[in-house]
């Protein structure tokens, strides 16, 4: 049935609950979890949460965040810079700050309350510091009212923090005046980052030099900033958080009703204008939506409706979420996803849409069990694009809004998926390691506070029934970052003046005053199962990519990258008719120009665009065709399996892929250590993994000296200092131009800050094993611990389904978002051979891959050196790609 809902705070909680299918119909086919394996999954992530809790309260606190794999804690400035990454930092315990509600929520009472003593004793808002508006918002500001709401619930509820006197509230009050300078600009959209003690604008300021935010950044506001003002009863802070979401409405293209990704807080100009529900521009629309909840003004669902009706026309494409130009909306912006638009099935079952929700949650759920993450992108055929994962909550966060709708056990075993992985791979003693490459396991010394503030949240809601739960979260709403809102603001302070835009502008007829009985709208039993089985089969079958998954509307383009050969004049012609020129430059390169405004037509220039785009990604061909990585694990104590090193392949020798245990053995040095003659130490290297420095002579050579003398396989070093895989291309060892079948053994390569943590490791501890593999083994095996026959047999199997996948690089190149715009010009650079041969059947060698054959005198090693400790090392990792960076600043 459907039901017309008033406008009303009695309204909200039917609105964003719709309920799909019994329980117990579900159960009557089989899927159903019994009650007590729900606890038991329940006190697990209990359990989890103790653990990185504890870790950080033991090593990090006071410290921002916890660094989990050198047990320490990360405070800024005291620690190599992670760029924009380390702007979430404040010198304010973020961690504990981030976490406060989230021990309410799992009946930590007691932790609760010693967590608020030691914020009001400890913390300071007053430094001199340049923070994220956007992050500290979110993190601090929002885990302060969350806080402050707790508290005051269990005040009133006569048994706890009978003591406390809205002294989180003050510490917000005064964090948001902080921030308030940052909203100084004649827009209204505030700049990126605020110091804390000075402001933005004057010289000791060190920001306000800045002229473009992302959307999401200025969009993501309202709800803390409207909570504090209803909560302190000031209306500042709403009215500048309401001002920047009318400027980003009154900016949105007209015709598509779409927002871009970046945006001018001067001119108001979108300086990108790809838009999406990820990276960029998601909690823009979630705050849209929950600020019709939270606050009860139709105007912000109206928007949201208008926005939401062109996501689905635009940018969905069930199960997939691929962005667009604004002014031109049936043009793909990009070919792949990233890991940030997975909470967009949970905001759609608040709004209500429970059939695309479930397909796009079921694409996401496919692709984590591929990659037992979700890499930070991945692409249309669910292939790595971007290999890290930083403990992400939004998947989690879906899984938990689908079950609270449909009560289908599904989704807890979506859930128990997560728990497992969590467990399996990101689990160390010290708490729980970001992921540095989903594809070989190995990890970050990273632990952001979204995971504390999150996952758990979202994971105990999950699994808990109502009784577990210490107040009824009916009465909240969640914020971005996870923090409990009450409904009741709604009424704690008239509304702000009403917003500028005039009714006639809005479209009613996308708004939605209603939320359908999902149950009759669904009756079969089966009708879930049947939406997700095909999206299972897709990316099962992910190579060849499956035919409905490409995008639509691009039609075929008058020339191909694919055919175009440089020295063809009819191709140069059709090149100059799209507005494109070709430029050779000095290092052997070939330089592609768009200049959108010569082409013949905008036929023509549209046809370009899209070849520039065939082109990014033809070029990128030398990262998609390369090997995977490979890992060496160090598996002897006290490591145990739980550092891993991404290591490069070879192109001859054993295939570590095909290998279902792969090669483990104790490591020695070669001597002589470039590995380029017979070995003196041969009796040692026998049976062990050997150790050689690049340089001097072919690694196939290297690879039969060691072999000759009876290594199990070959770890090769780079000898350029201060190279690491964080921020090189992965590095292939080619042969030596002749045939290298006589080479039996696995030989992998190291760069130089990798290989120093092994050779740190040898001289601490002396007998030090390694396993070479494809990818990082479970840590289990390497403590004797018991562990399910077929799990090293499911390793192999799932590298199998990965090898069909040659795009699986994280060094992929996307496609500018300014090609759309006929303002700009394009420009992408190729290898002249990689234009000659690309209309032949492809070279017989694998891009990319390298030759040793650097001359120069045998360098000594002297593992006695002053080299860095094992943990400095792995302290000074930084981030995997620019281009990763460039969207974690979007999303900063």
């Amino acid at each position: 049935m459907w039901v017309r809902l008033p406008v009303h705070l009695a309204s909200m909680q039917v609105v964003v609950m719709p309920t799909m299918l019994l329980l117990g119909t579900l159960c009557s086919l089989g899927d159903c979890m019994t009650r007590g394996e729900r606890h038991r999954l329940r006190d697990q992530v209990v359990e989890m949460f103790d653990h990185a809790y504890q870790n950080y309260m033991d090593h990090a606190y006071p410290a921002d965040e916890l660094m989990p794999l050198t047990c320490r804690g990360r405070v800024r400035g005291q620690e190599p810079s992670r760029g924009d990454v380390d702007d979430a930092l404040g010198k304010f315990s973020l961690t504990l700050i981030d976490t406060l509600d989230t021990l309410v929520l799992l009946n930590k009472t007691v932790e609760f309350e010693a967590a608020v003593r030691r914020v009001l004793a400890d913390v300071r808002l007053d430094n001199d510091i340049v923070v994220s508006v956007f992050e500290t918002n979110i993190r601090v500001l929002g885990g302060l009212l969350g806080g402050h709401s707790m508290a005051v619930m269990l005040k009133e509820g006569g048994r706890h923090m009978g003591w406390y006197q809205d002294e989180l509230l003050h510490m917000a009050k005064d964090l948001g005046f902080r921030l308030l300078p940052a909203f100084n600009t004649s827009s209204g959209l505030p700049y990126p980052r605020v110091n804390l003690r000075r402001g933005v604008l004057g010289p000791d300021t060190r920001t306000g030099t800045e002229t473009d935010t992302c959307t999401a950044c200025a969009g993501t506001l309202i709800l803390e900033f409207a909570a504090l003002s209803r909560f302190t009863q000031d209306p500042v802070f709403e009215i500048h958080a309401r001002r920047a979401m009318d400027f980003l409405w009154e900016k949105r293209q007209r015709n598509s009703n779409l927002v871009g990704t970046t945006i001018n807080i001067h001119s108001g100009e979108w300086v990108r204008r790809d838009s999406g529900v990820g990276a960029g521009i998601d909690s823009y629309y979630e705050y849209l939506l929950k600020a019709y909840i939270l606050l009860g003004d139709d105007l912000y669902l109206q928007r949201f409706n208008i926005h939401y009706a062109s996501i689905m026309k635009y940018i969905s494409q069930p199960p997939l979420l691929l962005d667009v130009h604004i002014h031109k909306p049936l043009l793909p912006a990009r070919t792949w996803m990233d890991s940030l638009l997975a909470f967009f099935p949970g905001l759609q079952v608040l709004k209500g849409d429970i059939r695309p929700a479930i397909e796009t949650h079921e694409m996401l759920y496919q692709v984590t069990k591929k990659h037992n993450f979700l890499p930070e992108a991945f692409t249309t055929d669910f292939r790595v694009h971007w290999a890290q994962h930083p403990l992400r909550p939004e998947f989690a966060e879906s899984t938990y809004f689908l079950y609270k709708a449909t009560k289908d056990p599904y989704y807890l075993e979506a859930g128990r998926s997560v728990l497992d992985n969590l467990n399996r791979y990101a689990r160390v003693p010290c708490g729980f390691a970001a992921m540095k490459d989903v594809r070989t396991g190995s990890h970050e010394d990273r632990m952001d506070s979204f995971f504390l503030a999150e996952m758990f949240k979202y994971l105990f809601l999950l699994f808990a029934d109502e009784e577990d739960l210490p107040f009824d979260v009916e009465d909240y709403i969640f914020t971005t970052e996870a923090h409990l809102l009450p409904l009741s603001l709604s009424t704690a302070l008239p509304a702000p003046p009403p917003n500028t835009t005039s009714e006639e502008e809005l479209d009613h007829s996308n708004s939605d005053w209603t939320c359908p009985n999902t149950r009759l709208l669904f009756p079969d039993p089966a009708y879930p199962r049947n939406l997700r089985d095909p999206i299972r089969s897709a990316v099962d079958k992910s190579c060849p990519r499956p035919s409905f998954l490409r995008e639509p509307g691009l039609g075929r383009a008058p020339l191909r990258a694919q055919d175009f050969m440089a020295n063809n004049p009819e191709h140069l012609e059709l090149l100059a008719r799209m507005g494109v020129s070709l430029i050779h430059l000095k290092d052997g390169r070939v330089q592609l120009v768009q200049h959108a405004a010569q082409a013949v037509s905008a036929v023509a220039s549209e046809d370009g665009v899209r070849f520039m785009q065939e082109m990014m990604e033809l070029s990128s061909q030398q990262q998609r065709d390369q090997l995977p990585p490979r890992a060496v694990q160090i598996i002897s104590h006290p490591f145990y399996g739980r550092v891993v090193l991404t290591a490069g392949p070879a192109q001859f020798g054993t295939d570590l892929s095909k290998s279902s245990t792969g090669v483990r053995g104790f490591v020695v040095v070669a001597e002589p250590y470039s590995g380029c003659g017979e070995l003196a130490n041969a009796g040692l290297v026998q049976g062990r993994v050997a150790l050689l420095q690049r340089g001097q002579c072919m690694f196939a050579e290297k690879a039969r000296h060691i072999q000759r003398a009876g290594a199990l396989g070959g770890i090769v070093i780079d000898d350029n200092e201060g190279s690491s895989s964080d921020t090189a291309p992965l590095f292939q060892m080619a042969g030596d131009g002749r045939s290298t079948d006589d080479v039996t053994l696995p030989l992998l390569f190291l760069f130089h800050k990798e290989g120093n943590i092994l050779l740190d490791a040898l001289k601490e501890y002396r007998e030090v094993e390694v396993l070479l593999s494809d990818k990082a083994r479970d840590r289990a095996i390497f403590k004797g611990e018991p562990i399910p026959g077929t799990l090293l047999e499911n390793s192999v199997e799932q590298q199998e389904e990965q090898d069909c996948s040659p795009e699986e690089s994280s060094a992929s190149v996307p496609a500018p978002s300014s090609l759309v715009d006929q303002s700009h010009i394009s420009t992408v650079e190729v290898d002249q051979s990689t234009l000659e041969e690309t209309a032949e059947a492809g070279p017989e060698a694998v891009p990319g891959a390298e030759r040793d054959s650097e001359q120069g005198e045998e360098p000594e090693v002297d593992l006695n050196s002053n080299s860095q400790s094992v943990d400095a090392l792995l302290a000074d990792w930084r981030e995997d790609l620019e281009a990763f960076k460039q969207m974690e600043k979007d999303e900063l």
